[in-house]
């Protein structure tokens, strides 16, 4: 069997614009005509092939954009949503009703954990946070009211990899869906691929990769896509986190530029890793050996894009990562921003800021340090200036 590559199957997309553009046309209607009315109708049901609705539903530019995705996560289908929070609450919403629970990763994303956490208790969807890479634990944790597994597959921002493998497995065991964040990984791990059920996105990140507008995704079977944004009971349908038609245009363009942004990301990223580590600062990136997860990342990932563009150093002290990252924004080094995967490198203090949603004593439970720094490498040309200015900096 051929080996699935995302990069060619996003190349291999045939999707031209209605009057023979290489861009597919952007979408400004929010409703659509029909020529007769038991097409409207059959519509509604979901009865129809290549009939647009309403827009909240399905547009054509959100489709173009949803079925690349698709072809790149290898699922049957994917939809599209106004942001990276829209994609995940929408995606558990649709698996958990009142009185069902959840086993999640402890470092997660801090919108996320504040969803799940503080949240989800009003619909009567527990939660259970746990240490992802502790299989055995994943496994006490499950309830026979268990419906989800959740899971980053390069936790936020600690940077663990989760063993999506065996995760399916104790999952799909207890008839239980696993549901993936694969923000930090796009080409890097094809979830799909490794028995995930649902993958989620904030493709504001990597994907879009100019952070000029918010937007997420959910890749899965035509069956969940289906039933998500069914007119009667889909919770995309009827929460309505629709992605703008004008944003899925410029996205579908972008996403084919991704596997080159990603080969300089994860080139740079492991250029500053193999520096930190003969400096002797503290650093974590999964592309090193000394790694935890580092043989599991190799053994699921799609080796031509790299380890990715995210790396973390240790300063020990809020004080000192802050005096740090002043003097790194000012050395034209990146910003002293949130968010990643934008072609200037970022950085951030997370227990203050991507992750301040989850309390200090879950942070310390975690093992994230206060001074720990988020990187998201950016797309320098020459990333050994942008090393010796970080040295310059750290001093």
């Amino acid at each position: 069997m051929k080996k699935f590559d995302p990069s060619n199957a996003i190349q291999d997309l045939r999707q031209f614009g209605e009057f023979g553009g290489v861009n597919p046309s952007v979408t400004d209607s929010a409703t659509f005509t029909f020529m007769e009315a038991h097409t409207m109708t059959d519509t509604f049901h979901g009865e129809t092939e290549g009939c647009f609705l309403y827009s909240r539903h399905w547009n054509p530019s959100n489709k173009y954009l949803a079925d690349a995705l698709a072809a790149m996560e290898n699922t049957e289908s994917a939809w599209v949503t106004g942001s990276g929070m829209g994609a995940i609450t929408s995606a558990i919403l649709q698996i958990c009703s009142a009185g069902d629970h959840i086993v999640a990763s402890m470092t997660t994303y801090g919108g996320t954990f504040a969803f799940m956490k503080n949240y989800l208790p009003k619909f009567n969807i527990e939660v259970t946070f746990v240490n992802m890479n502790d299989l055995d634990g994943v496994r006490k944790a499950i309830r026979p009211n268990t419906k989800m597994l959740y899971a980053e597959t390069m936790s936020n921002p600690l940077l663990r990899i989760a063993d999506l493998p065996n995760l399916s497995k104790i999952a799909h065991e207890h008839n239980a869906k696993l549901v993936v964040d694969n923000t930090f990984t796009p080409l890097i791990v094809t979830p799909a691929n490794h028995g995930v059920d649902v993958v989620v996105y904030s493709m504001t990140k990597f994907i879009n990769g100019k952070n000029d507008c918010v937007a997420g995704a959910i890749c899965s079977t035509h069956e969940f896509i289906n039933s998500l944004i069914d007119v009667n009971s889909g919770t995309a349908m009827l929460l309505g986190p629709v992605l703008d038609p004008k944003l899925s245009s410029s996205i579908l363009k972008n996403l084919h530029t991704l596997h080159i942004r990603m080969m300089q990301h994860s080139k740079n990223a492991m250029y500053l890793a193999e520096r930190f580590k003969e400096i002797g600062l503290k650093f974590n990136y999964p592309g090193m050996p000394e790694h935890p997860d580092h043989e599991l990342l190799k053994s699921i990932m799609n080796k031509d894009y790299g380890f990715g563009g995210m790396i973390a150093i240790d300063l020990d002290t809020e004080k000192r990562s802050f005096e740090v990252m002043e003097k790194m924004q000012n050395a034209d080094i990146g910003y002293l921003a949130v968010s990643l995967g934008y072609f200037k490198t970022l950085f951030s203090n997370s227990g203050k800021s991507t992750s301040s949603e989850i309390p200090e004593d879950v942070q310390k439970e975690m093992g994230m340090s206060e001074g720990l720094i988020r990187f998201s490498v950016g797309l320098d040309m020459y990333i050994e200036r942008t090393f010796e200015k970080i040295v310059e900096c750290l001093k």
